[in-house]
Formats: structure tokens, C-alpha cells, sequence
């Protein structure tokens, strides 16, 4: 039987679903595991979304909390507010507590990415304070940490993502996309996170 994989995402204006994509690939690319992307539910009203000019959602199933526990590890992905997730994501996380209860996602894998609108705005910071909804459930971080190899180092271009997790930069009005290195990065995570998952599993 696979081991299966959640990529679970939140996204406003795309970006984050761009990375979730290249995620699914690289987890979908090791042998004897199946991703399967899904999104949180919006808890903005329509209205809202359209005065903030946000696009229609992917075309993505919605988690139920209830379902989490019949993934083998999850790939986590939310763009920051304030350094934080953002609250359609909190509200996904405190919708959990049954499952806290009794115990349902101890040991299971959980790696993060994110996006910022520049590179003040906390890609780390961001996914370091997600880190105590892992640590109440006893699931386990995976951090992808330096094992992309030389892009990590690179200064001849801006790059998102660290040794946390992937990311990319939208800019403040959403018109920046991710690059070709940030894309290449997530699909990398995607991958690493498989392997390991996929050895916890065994």
C-alpha cells in the first residue's frame, strides 16, 4: 500500500498553489508514495474576496479535519500574516481538538512552506510559529534544511525559501510569481519529504 501524503494548502492570490503544485510533483515523483492536494476552507466572505480582488479558489477538494488522520504525513502551505499563518489555516488547525484528544496524528511527518511579500516579511518566523500546533499533536518536523545544494548559497538573484521550507515572494500588490529556483526548490521538498515519510512508514 502507498504511502500517502497530504499537501495541504491555503492560498489567496495563487502563489502558494503554484508551490503546493510543484510539491505534489516532487512528493508524486518517489516510488511507493501517492500525494493528494487539497485546500482549507475560506472562512472570507465572497464579498470580502472580491474587494480584495483574490481570483476564484483552485479547483482543489477542501480537507475535512476529520480526514487527517488517514494520511501518512502532510506538506503544509500558507502565505504569512503578520509572521504568522494566516487565519483561515489557525481555524483549520483549532478545529483539530478531537482529534488531540485521542491522539490521532502523533508521529505522523509535517514539513511547511510559505510565501511573504518581500524579504523582510518572516518566511521563517512564519513557519516557526506553525511549529506549536505540530508539537501539542506529537507530530514530527521534517525540515527540508540545506539538502537543495548550491541555490541555498546563491546571491545572484532574490530567492525564497530556506532551510525551513520553501517559499517565494509575491510582492506587495501579488505581481511577482515564483521563479524557476523556488519552483525547483518545492518540487524538492516535495521529494525529500516523501523519502522520509516514506521510511517512518516502513
Amino acid at each position: 500500500m502507498a504511502v500517502k501524503i497530504y499537501v495541504v494548502l491555503y492560498t489567496t492570490f495563487g502563489h502558494i498553489y503554484k508551490l503546493a503544485q510543484q510539491q505534489l510533483k516532487g512528493v508524486n515523483s518517489v516510488e511507493g508514495v501517492q500525494g493528494i492536494l487539497y485546500q482549507v476552507p475560506e472562512i472570507l466572505s465572497p464579498d470580502i474576496l472580491a474587494k480584495m480582488h483574490a481570483p476564484p479558489k483552485p479547483d482543489v477538494p477542501v480537507l475535512d479535519v476529520h480526514d487527517l488522520p488517514n494520511a501518512d504525513g502532510f506538506i503544509f502551505g500558507f502565505p504569512t500574516r503578520y509572521g504568522n499563518m494566516p487565519a483561515q489555516f489557525k481555524a483549520f488547525w483549532d478545529a483539530t481538538g478531537s482529534l488531540w484528544q485521542k491522539g490521532s496524528l502523533i508521529g505522523k511527518p509535517v514539513t511547511f512552506f510559505t510565501s511573504t511579500a518581500s524579504q523582510g516579511g518572516g518566511q521563517e518566523t512564519t513557519i516557526h510559529t506553525a511549529l506549536p500546533n505540530v508539537v501539542h499533536h506529537g507530530m514530527i518536523y521534517v525540515p527540508p534544511g540545506y539538502g537543495f545544494g548550491a541555490p541555498m548559497y546563491g546571491l545572484d538573484e532574490v530567492r525564497g525559501g530556506s532551510a525551513w521550507g520553501a517559499g517565494t515572494f509575491a510582492a506587495g500588490d501579488g505581481s511577482r510569481w515564483p521563479s524557476k529556483t523556488e519552483l525547483e526548490y518545492a518540487e524538492y521538498q516535495g521529494a525529500y519529504f516523501a523519502k522520509v515519510a516514506k521510511k517512518l512508514g516502513a
